[in-house]
């Protein structure tokens, strides 16, 4: 794996972090809606996320990240839709599939 790759990687990992950190108080949906700078906050790491895996693709298309198209999707999603955000798709994200990126992420950077 290349150093930009593992950059890349890396990134993703803080970003997730940061998610992870906002939504602390967060214990439910009415509390992420409710709080606009922690909606900001999150959009903008997925824009990082999403930026990130990619680039990743471009460099190395067999990575293995599960969804990893959707994941560009969704980036391109909240920066060109940011005027349409579906917040409950979003918190479902956060909550699902966030994790699992996580893993993957922790799985490939270990190696």
């Amino acid at each position: 794996m290349t150093e930009k790759i593992q950059k890349y990687l890396h990134d993703i990992k803080v970003s997730i972090n940061a998610i992870n950190t906002y939504l602390k108080d967060c214990k439910s949906f009415s509390d992420f809606t409710g709080n606009r700078m922690i909606k900001m906050a999150v959009e903008r790491e997925f824009e990082i996320i999403g930026e990130a895996v990619n680039r990743i693709l471009k460099l190395d298309s067999t990575i293995k990240i599960s969804n990893a198209r959707k994941i560009v999707n969704v980036r391109n999603y909240i920066i060109h839709g940011y005027d349409n955000i579906e917040y409950e798709t979003l918190w479902g994200l956060i909550k699902r599939h966030l994790p699992i990126l996580e893993e993957e992420v922790n799985k490939l950077l270990d190696k």
